[in-house]
């Protein structure tokens, strides 16, 4: 590729520049060569080569104005924001009319977390600069600084409108407009952006994900489409697509998009997950179990893996394959709830009661805690004539279900069973005074109880029926 006259004295430039730090000997360079070079270095991540070029820089050329500035941002970098503010001044008293100046002030202001006064700098800096899409940027910057994202989204704009290629500032206007919850503007902004601009993709990639956000899957699709046609190696858009086809439930769609992803890149456990999911819809259970066994060996941390595969052998009624991954991801993290919500109900199923409940125990001790839960344990519990601990686990589920009539009904239940009729008829009117509607559950759940004589002459009180006779 031939290189242009500029770029050839630019790789000139560094290649003397680093032969001189070999020798030791001392080459003179313009001003603005070294510029180009301490901005490379910094660039590249090189922080000590470019304070290098800089001070021999400041010694060829002591008042360079541009050499300075960018002295001025290396302190910054550096937090060395006195000495920073001290050169501007200086530069100030010289230079009054320097964009840079005022920019360079905004950002030690916004260092200092002054947005307010950094927004002022920049707009001085405005009436100087050439550059107004640059200073617009740094403006929308310090107005998402202090959450205004209304002034934040017209400064970005402002920035588009000066450079309509500038996409930091595309995906900050369309984060403005979704954080506002304002998606229908944002989705009319990107098609207006379009139509100045339609070889953009990542503006229709953006503009799919706004319709997808708005389950609008069709136009989310098309906006996609374009997006890959411009780019037909956008791994990002790929996916989008793919999870907007499994939307339309058309699987085999989503099985080419996610496909697609991979031939790109390399597998995620993401796609590999959900080509698994798709194949499974389609009836393809071999093909989905490859992918549910490629998810798990790209990511063996991934619960949601272990837990489709796991899932997929409930599903088939093939409760020994799913004990056994069950098992396999309790072996890499044995702290996940979801692990051993699920290595209980299997157990359940496979009749282990007792390792069934030591799953729910440990299911509870890490953090599960929604009430079907509690409620198989404790079926478990009472299966077994354990009735004390049921009790004791349904009191400590009323922690988390204060006023769950199903868990009162229970517990009136269990202390019938136990002979302690106070704690019973308590209880029973807790229950009754929740949902006296669902005194069934006492019925199906201990039918010896529902018999009693108290027992219906109690709910008789609270319901004026007798629903035993």
């Amino acid at each position: 590729m031939q290189l242009s006259n500029e770029e050839e004295d630019y790789n000139l430039s560094l290649s003397k520049f680093e032969s001189m730090l070999k020798t030791n000997k001392v080459f003179f360079f313009d001003s603005e060569e070294f510029e180009e070079i301490i901005l490379h270095y910094l660039d590249m991540g090189k922080a000590t080569l470019a304070k290098k070029a800089l001070k021999l820089a400041l010694e060829q050329h002591p008042k360079a104005t541009g050499l300075k500035l960018v002295q001025v941002e290396m302190l910054v970098y550096d937090d060395k924001l006195e000495l920073a503010e001290k050169i501007l001044n200086e530069l100030y008293a010289i230079e009054p009319n320097n964009e840079e100046i005022y920019i360079q002030k905004a950002n030690i202001c916004s260092k200092r977390d002054q947005h307010e006064k950094a927004v002022e700098l920049l707009k001085i800096a405005l009436k100087y600069t050439d550059d107004l899409a640059d200073v617009y940027n740094l403006i929308g910057m310090e107005y998402l600084f202090m959450d205004n994202f209304e002034l934040a989204k017209t400064n970005f704009i402002n920035c588009l409108e000066e450079d309509l290629e500038d996409q930091s500032a595309l995906y900050n206007v369309v984060y403005c407009f979704e954080f506002l919850d304002q998606n229908q503007d944002a989705i009319q902004f990107l098609k207006e952006y379009i139509d100045k601009n339609p070889y953009s993709e990542i503006a229709w990639h953006q503009l799919g994900r706004l319709h997808y956000s708005v389950k609008e899957y069709e136009e989310a699709i098309r906006a996609y489409e374009y997006a890959t046609l411009i780019d037909d190696e956008f791994v990002g858009a790929f996916m989008e697509k793919a999870k907007a086809y499994e939307r339309l439930k058309n699987y085999e769609k989503a099985v080419e998009s996610y496909s697609r992803t991979i031939e790109l890149d390399d597998a995620t456990s993401y796609a590999l997950l959900r080509m698994g999911k798709c194949h499974e819809k389609l009836g393809n259970t071999t093909l989905a179990l490859k992918y549910y066994n490629q998810t798990v060996h790209e990511d063996p941390l991934l619960d949601k893996g272990w837990i489709a595969i796991t899932d997929f052998y409930v599903r088939q009624k093939n409760y020994q394959k799913a004990l056994y991954f069950v098992n396999k991801a309790l072996a890499i993290d044995n702290q996940n709830k979801l692990y051993w919500k699920r290595f209980a109900s299997i157990n359940k199923k496979m009749g282990f009661f007792e390792e069934a409940t030591f799953g729910y125990k440990k299911a509870v001790e890490y953090g599960e805690t929604s009430l079907d839960v509690w409620l198989f344990w404790v079926d478990i519990l009472q299966f077994q004539g354990e009735f004390m601990a049921a009790v004791q686990t349904l009191l400590q589920a009323t922690e988390y279900y204060p006023e769950e009539n199903e868990i009162e009904y229970r517990l009136a239940g269990l202390y019938y069973l136990l002979n302690d009729t106070t704690k019973a008829k308590f209880h029973l009117s807790n229950a009754l005074r929740l949902n006296a509607a669902n005194s069934k559950l006492l019925k199906n759940s201990f039918p010896s109880v529902w018999e009693k004589k108290s027992v219906q002459n109690h709910i008789k009180k609270y319901t004026g029926t007798n629903d035993g006779e």
